[in-house]
């Protein structure tokens, strides 16, 4: 049996790429050239930033955070506003390039594919001219750069192409996993997220070869032992998982955010809630879902995470019953006193349209509520996720505050 060859090709800064490329094509000032970012209302200082350019990276512009905060460090930033149809249009175009080299193509994010090239090697001898002919014809093309990374497998291949940027191809093959993957931080490997590397750093664990060499039975103990043989497995550059042509259904659904100011009041809280409720249920409706559990979480200043769950009956995808749970267990959760840096909705245990049975006490007060998810859907697609603003009555009557509806619906759409 032939060597696995797996390719992972990003756009480089996709949405500010795709955006440049663009108003290049129009005869239009490059904003890849200047400090400039997606995202976010310039006049009202909200939402977050999507993607930004070299030259806005280099004030220390970041992506994901808020527009004020970036407008502090570079007071002259331009910023663009997202148009996710150029987005998904330019996705299409330089996929269908990478198509024509290998048909076991994953969509992996709007801005990202893995390709096999597995046993190709009488077609495309060589594999770092062919990943450097795709990365040229898209950017001849299509007028944006990718990287390209080429490894072993998935893992590989996606670390690979998050080396040196932009417009570069690099190799991560099992060979060259102690010198290339093994000298990283450990907060560099994928799937490692901030509050695990932080509980590795504390146990000197630095490196990704650290972490490789560590002791599963150590590691266990730090992590758990689900999350300890990944991680594991990971370090050591192993990934049996195959490029899915047909990407596997999804599991569950969830949405979080990290709040710019700490929550201290109820109201406030269930604004976000809502905003959150909404978008989760939004991305399980266009998928042809339904949920079982609803679930939040919460974390205080004191940085210590809380969640409570709940099982329906009865599977939902209407946003008013998840909010109406969400609320009920937000309200067990929260002590009323600890100010909230992060709430999360988590929509899990679904079930498809295609597999469940139609519940014998389904009504008209829920056939309308569908409908009118099914109208807000639509409408936000058309015209952009800010078009609709849900309201939440407690007490009196609330607007989901823009500012939060934003920066949730930009932090967590496929983006780099």
């Amino acid at each position: 049996m032939s060597e696995r060859l797996v390719f992972h090709i990003d756009v480089n800064s996709a949405f500010l790429s795709w955006e440049a490329a663009r108003r290049v094509s129009a005869g239009q000032e490059d904003i890849r050239l200047i400090p400039s970012a997606i995202g976010g209302d310039r006049d009202k200082r909200t939402g977050v930033i999507l993607a930004k350019s070299i030259p806005a990276k280099k004030y220390g512009v970041k992506t994901g955070e808020p527009v004020g905060m970036a407008l502090k460090k570079c007071p002259q930033l331009y910023l663009a506003r997202p148009d996710f149809r150029l987005y998904e249009k330019c996705s299409h175009a330089f996929m269908d390039i990478c198509r024509e080299y290998t048909p076991s193509l994953e969509k992996f994010s709007i801005d990202e594919c893995f390709l096999d090239m597995s046993g190709m090697g009488n077609i495309y001898p060589d594999p770092v001219a062919t990943a450097c002919e795709i990365k040229g014809r898209i950017k001849r093309d299509l007028g944006f750069t990718v990287n390209v990374g080429i490894g072993s497998n998935k893992l590989l291949a996606k670390m690979a192409s998050d080396f040196e940027k932009p417009d570069k191809v690099h190799t991560l093959l099992a060979s060259e996993v102690p010198d290339k993957l093994w000298r990283l931080p450990v907060r560099e490997l994928f799937t490692v997220g901030a509050s695990t590397a932080d509980k590795l750093e504390r146990a000197c664990i630095t490196t990704v070869g650290d972490l490789a060499r560590l002791d599963i039975h150590i590691l266990h103990g730090l992590v758990g032992n689900k999350m300890g043989d990944h991680l594991h497995r990971f370090a050591n550059g192993i990934d049996d998982s195959p490029v899915l042509e047909h990407p596997e259904k999804a599991k569950g659904y969830s949405n979080s955010t990290t709040l710019e100011n700490d929550v201290t009041g109820v109201e406030e809280a269930y604004k976000i809630l809502l905003a959150l409720a909404d978008s989760t249920a939004s991305r399980m409706r266009a998928d042809g879902a339904r949920a079982y559990c609803i679930g939040v979480t919460i974390r205080g200043n004191d940085f210590r995470d809380r969640s409570h769950q709940r099982k329906l009956d009865e599977a939902t995808d209407i946003t008013t019953e998840i909010f109406s749970v969400c609320r009920s267990l937000f309200s067990e959760l929260w002590d009323r006193k600890t100010p909230l840096r992060l709430l999360g909705v988590s929509l899990t245990n679904v079930t498809y349209e295609d597999e469940e049975q139609m519940s014998l006490f389904d009504n008209e007060k829920r056939d309308k509520a569908r409908a009118i998810d099914k109208t807000v859907d639509s409408i936000r697609n058309k015209f952009g996720s800010n078009t609709i603003m849900r309201g939440v009555t407690y007490k009196s009557s609330v607007d989901v505050g823009k500012k939060h509806k934003a920066q949730i619906d930009e932090r967590n759409r496929d983006k780099k």
